[in-house]
């Protein structure tokens, strides 16, 4: 079996690991990246961020085009929908962006390895080449587990990849369903559920919990889930999935206390997992939690020494630039560099429309932690821009300390809203107060003058709104 040593071997080649990859070899750290999938990229490029985010834009686009453009004086007839061609431009995305990282390998001067990875002892990883080769050994100085998560799967609903899948199978359904039922109200379930919804399907989303958008801020979840239906996607919260199977050639979903649901799809959206199997982790004595996270230090260090770990298998919020980040702050610190990760400071997104974004801290876990707190909110109605767009559902609020005014939430509901909160998530990095926001000058007409405004109105001075 042929041997190669490195100085870091990373595990994972999705965000956390190929940028973590990288920047290690922009250290002049010799490093190898291994994948087992035949592109890099994880699931964020190959089969989820990126993916869907492309099918949202074409069915908005179409959706816009059917029922959108005569308010502005475009007449349009005879729309059609070309699914196939859509799924090609997804594709063609993907194709370009995962190439973009095997160019990126080679321009920074990291190794690729295409296989399975897996510990035999510590400080070495044994690799499976993808295309049936002879195994190779990797002996490392360090390794650095970047081996991400999978879509969660739910004991009673009978998966088959087809009529009953997870969020990968519903980046790809070969025909539009007439009838989608969506299990699980969160980002994943509604943006999928939204684009298929554009296309012409009759989408029904059933949540367990009272409401849609766990974690979100209430406010912005209650105008998020009134918009939405205004959009005719029917959610039954509260709601039970006792089992989901393919009958005939229907899918019939049992409701707990309810009549069961016939359909032609069934997307199953309830979160995501840990991928920390078949790593050889009990070879090198690294046990995971009992949900299969694995428990890191401050400096990403686990129970064993040399091996790291970061991204979606240590757990916490599950996105892609949470990863990258730590990637980054990871080989710095191995470096010796005194790099820093503020976790307060983690921006999500909810790519619907009318978008959602967040950064910090809600209303609700301030007042549960006791936190004084002021608000300011304008609504989108308010902006000029927004108007133009003709596209004004929602509105920005910004919560401060009631002492300091330090920032400490911003949550914004409306167009373009996963670009605005990059402003609150730079001042809260700051450590700046609301004043400081009222204080900047935004570029009129713009979406970010409500963000201006919202400031203004912590200390009840906002000049465009009531």
């Amino acid at each position: 079996m042929k041997s190669v040593r490195h100085e870091l071997v990373v595990l994972g080649g999705g965000p956390a690991g190929y940028v973590a990859a990288i920047r290690a070899a922009q250290l002049g750290i010799d490093v190898a990246c291994i994948d087992e999938n035949d592109r890099f990229g994880g699931t964020c490029l190959r089969v989820g961020c990126i993916p869907s985010k492309a099918l949202l834009e074409s069915s908005h686009l179409y959706e816009e085009t059917q029922h959108k453009l005569a308010d502005h004086g475009i007449t349009v007839s005879d729309v059609k929908l070309d699914l196939a061609k859509m799924m090609k431009r997804k594709a063609d995305i993907v194709d370009t962006l995962t190439g973009g990282i095997d160019m990126l390998f080679k321009k920074k001067g990291v190794t690729s390895y295409r296989g399975r990875g897996k510990f035999r002892d510590v400080g070495t990883v044994e690799v499976s080449p993808s295309d049936g080769s002879e195994s190779i050994q990797l002996q490392a100085d360090q390794v650095l587990i970047c081996s991400g998560s999978r879509p969660a799967s739910l004991r009673p609903v009978e998966e088959d990849g087809d009529r009953i899948g997870n969020s990968t199978t519903g980046l790809s359904f070969p025909e539009v369903p007439k009838r989608l039922v969506v299990i699980g109200g969160g980002y994943i379930g509604l943006e999928l559920g939204s684009v298929w919804k554009r296309l012409g399907s009759e989408v029904i989303v059933l949540e367990a919990l009272d409401r849609i958008l766990p974690g979100l801020d209430n406010e912005l979840a209650s105008l998020a889930h009134r918009v939405f239906k205004k959009q005719g996607i029917d959610f039954r919260t509260s709601t039970f999935v006792e089992s989901a199977k393919v009958v005939g050639d229907k899918c019939v979903v049992a409701i707990k206390g309810g009549d069961p649901i016939e359909c032609d799809r069934v997307l199953l959206a309830t979160g995501r997992t840990p991928a920390t199997d078949n790593l050889g982790l009990e070879s090198i004595g690294l046990e995971t939690d009992a949900r299969g996270f694995i428990a890191v230090n401050g400096n990403f260090e686990t129970s064993v020494e040399s091996v790291y770990a970061i991204g979606d298998c240590i757990g916490g919020a599950m996105l892609a630039h949470k990863a990258m980040e730590e990637g980054i702050v990871c080989v710095e610190r191995m470096a010796g560099i005194k790099s820093h990760m503020n976790y307060d400071v983690i921006p999500a997104i909810v790519y619907t429309n009318p978008e959602i974004a967040m950064v910090g801290r809600t209303e609700e876990q301030l007042k549960e932690a006791g936190i004084e707190y002021k608000k300011g909110v304008c609504p989108f109605g308010a902006n000029g821009r927004a108007r133009t767009l003709g596209d004004f559902d929602g509105r920005v609020k910004i919560l401060a300390d009631a002492k300091t005014d330090r920032v400490l939430g911003v949550h914004i509901i409306g167009n373009r809203a996963g670009d605005l909160i990059a402003e609150a998530a730079s001042a809260m990095e700051f450590g700046a107060s609301s004043e400081d926001i009222a204080r900047t000058c935004h570029a009129h007409p713009t979406l970010a003058e409500a963000v201006h405004e919202a400031a203004l109105d912590v200390d009840k001075r906002a000049i465009h709104t009531v």
